[in-house]
């Protein structure tokens, strides 16, 4: 069996790993343990707005937008004494019928044609993977465990097993991804290992059916998350569907080391706030160790390493999954750009170089907002939940220090908009400094390397609906002349698109008169005129400025 890319894993970052490639015209097979239609883990409840940007352009996320919570189902966080108790705070997120018209909340002015969704893992993954399993390009093997892996000096040689009737597979490929998450095999077989802090906390976390906690959650409006803080025990519960399914996170105190250093339905009732008498199923135990732990490579030659497979860290903003969908992307467009011949294999350099950094600075604004909450769940009064003066007095306080340091996580413009890649061998760089940003916060730039700034066109266009599949021109100027540009391109056989742009219509978003964005919405360089060289500019975003010869490289086929 052979291949262009073998992906290890059908998880959400396979999949759109393998989309991603297929729509680029690369031919992939995806190996997957379990079987077609297994139901996932409830385990991420977010898709952010940068994740969604790409289902947008795979074709995919208009669906997704219909699945989920109800339509009406407010995607509120709640901060409450308990479940059931008195709300403290509510940060506003808007539900998914408003989601695009909203206005007013702490996310609706983000500057992007998809905004974040809150749908969990047990409805995303089986659209993803439908969307998937209909691409012609896409083969998916259910069933199918790699259990080795080897390297030649023209690829990539898998050996497979099938699970059901133990028989052997042989896959030969071009390149190989490892999707196959935390105790990734592929990551193994590469020699990275994981390192930083092992252990932030456990959570004691449970799948549950409980048809009355709705109900008994009034009068409260609905909310997709209500976070109970009480110095008795603080949780969070998660609304799945809407109706009767929710997933309740026991986090659990340092001196409670393990999973059942806590009676489990002790704990549910305390973050519920219910008594002996109320009702429900579990329909599955899914403790979870938060962690910040980052592969010291990411990549050993033709085999390379996604998601939680590089990295693994406290799941605040959603950013587990969510990392693992932009390492996805960045890594596809390099392979297909290499692949379709029009980059030499130093362009995939650029992966490790970009994505490492990346995954090192979310990752600690992930462990440092885990350690703010610990703090924040340990405190309160034992008056928190009082109905009197005196207990009104003592929520005031969680409530601004609740609202103030979690909007930040739940609406999250800067991991979604403000990382930078500063350090890649394929930007053209020319010396300013990308602006800082914070978990809550970015400042818009075009400074190489940043994502390019969003805006919708005079004819209603989204700007990232215009942009074409391989690089594009952004021209704010139709007077300048970018004729050398396109011929050093086509003498590459580089994908180039170009897109006029009027000043008025660009606002302030953008000073410079030319712009060149990436497949992957990043800028690669940016100009005033073309630059002096322009075969050196392309030569640098396609990775063949240290190779020895400038001859347009040959496709790289399947082996």
């Amino acid at each position: 069996m052979k291949t262009q890319v073998l992906i290890v894993g059908a998880g959400p970052v396979g999949l759109t790993a393998a989309m991603d490639l297929a729509s680029r015209g690369i031919d992939v097979i995806v190996a997957e343990i379990r079987h077609a239609g297994d139901p996932p883990s409830v385990k991420c409840n977010h898709v952010s707005a940068r994740s969604m940007e790409v289902f947008r352009r795979l074709g995919v996320a208009a669906r997704l937008r219909e699945a989920g919570l109800p339509a009406d189902f407010p995607n509120d966080c709640s901060y409450r004494t308990t479940a059931t108790g008195i709300e403290l705070c509510r940060i506003g997120i808007p539900c998914r019928a408003s989601r695009y018209s909203a206005t007013g909340g702490p996310d609706t002015w983000w500057p992007t044609p998809e905004p974040p969704h809150r749908i969990n893992q047990v409805y995303l993954e089986p659209i993803l993977f439908a969307h998937a399993a209909a691409q012609p390009r896409i083969a998916i093997l259910p069933r199918t465990e790699i259990v080795d892996v080897a390297l030649d000096g023209h690829g990539v040689v898998a050996q497979a097993r099938n699970l059901d009737d133990g028989s052997s597979i042989r896959i030969e490929a071009a390149f190989l991804i490892g999707c196959d998450g935390s105790r990734s095999m592929v990551r193994k077989s590469i020699g990275a290992t994981l390192s930083g802090t092992p252990v932030i906390q456990r959570v004691q976390s449970t799948y549950i059916e409980a048809p009355q906690l709705k109900e008994l959650m009034l009068p409260h409006k609905p909310a997709w998350m209500v976070l109970s803080l009480n110095p008795r025990r603080s949780g969070t519960t998660v609304a799945i569907d809407g109706h009767d399914r929710w997933l309740i996170h026991n986090h659990l105190k340092p001196d409670e080391p393990d999973f059942d250093s806590v009676d489990r339905d002790w704990a549910i009732r305390a973050i519920l706030g219910v008594g002996e008498d109320f009702r429900y199923t579990v329909l599955s135990e899914e403790d979870w160790v938060g962690r910040r732990l980052v592969a010291d490579r990411f990549r050993d030659r033709r085999v390379f390493i996604c998601g939680d497979a590089a990295h693994l860290w406290m799941p605040y903003a959603g950013y587990g999954m969510n990392a693992g969908i932009a390492d996805a992307v960045d890594l596809s467009w390099q392979l297909a750009a290499h692949l379709n011949g029009w980059a030499p294999a130093a362009i995939l350099d650029a992966y490790e170089a970009e994505r490492q950094p990346i995954t090192e600075q979310v990752s600690r604004f992930a462990m440092d907002h885990a350690l703010a909450m610990m703090a924040q769940r340990g405190g309160g009064s034992a008056e928190i939940g009082d109905d009197t003066p005196r207990g009104h007095a003592a929520r005031a306080a969680p409530a601004r220090a609740a609202y103030g340091l979690n909007v930040q996580q739940y609406c999250c413009a800067g991991l979604n908009f403000g990382y930078y890649y500063d350090a890649s061998p394929i930007i053209a760089y020319d010396g300013e400094t990308p602006p800082s940003y914070t978990m809550g916060s970015f400042t818009p730039s075009t400074v190489p390397g940043a994502r390019a700034p969003h805006l919708f066109l005079r004819d209603g266009r989204s700007l990232y609906d215009a942009l074409g599949p391989g690089y594009t021109l952004l021209r704010f100027d139709r007077t300048i002349d970018i004729a050398a540009l396109r011929a050093a391109a086509e003498r590459r056989g580089v994908p180039l698109a170009s897109v006029d742009i009027a000043a008025d219509e660009a606002g302030n978003a953008y000073a410079e008169k030319l712009v060149l964005v990436r497949p992957d919405q990043h800028i690669a360089w940016r100009g005033m005129v073309e630059p002096d060289d322009c075969d050196a500019l392309i030569a640098r975003i396609t990775g063949a400025a240290g190779v020895a010869s400038e001859a347009r490289p040959a496709a790289a086929g399947a082996v």
